[in-house]
């Protein structure tokens, strides 16, 4: 997949709502801090309702890492009420599910993220799991659970005299 970098920074864009953000209560490790539910894949606009959101709770963002995979357009840099957030990628190292979050106070944060098209009720379920304490699961084994979740719920609304091939 190509890979399209934005080397501009622009504030043309309109105010985002709130960011969707679930994050795991309390200090017990895992493997996820909780997840983020954008409302697109453009991280221009996305970003700086996660960050502010952030900046509030947890301590200034100052910069996320994505895989590009699901992501048409990476800026490098994202203006965010009075400050910048960087943004960088990994194709390899990183999981395509996972949002790196770095502040200079307060280290890092594993979010996953729940595509933009992903319904209310999965998207639900998704963010409950992924900010469970002390979880060992991966972003992308969340995914996949979800994935096969809701093809055996399809399978099981069919006509049983359906045959699938």
């Amino acid at each position: 997949m190509a890979v399209t970098i934005d080397r501009t920074t622009s504030d043309e864009h309109a105010p985002s709502p709130p960011a969707r953000l679930s994050l795991t209560p309390g200090t017990a490790p895992g493997l996820l801090d909780g997840s983020w539910w954008p409302r697109s894949r453009d991280l221009s606009r996305e970003l700086p309702a996660l960050a502010a959101r952030l900046d509030h709770s947890w301590g200034r963002v100052t910069h996320v890492t994505v895989n590009p995979a699901f992501w048409p357009v990476i800026p490098r840099k994202v203006p965010v009420a009075g400050h910048t957030v960087h943004v960088g990628w990994f194709s390899n190292e990183q999981d395509p599910h996972k949002l790196l979050v770095f502040s200079y106070t307060a280290d890092r944060l594993d979010l996953l993220i729940i595509p933009p098209e992903t319904g209310p009720a999965a998207a639900a379920r998704l963010m409950s799991a992924a900010a469970t304490p002390g979880s060992l699961l991966t972003a992308s084994r969340l995914m996949e659970d979800e994935r096969a979740a809701d093809d055996a719920t399809e399978s099981r609304g069919q006509d049983p005299s359906v045959r699938r091939r």
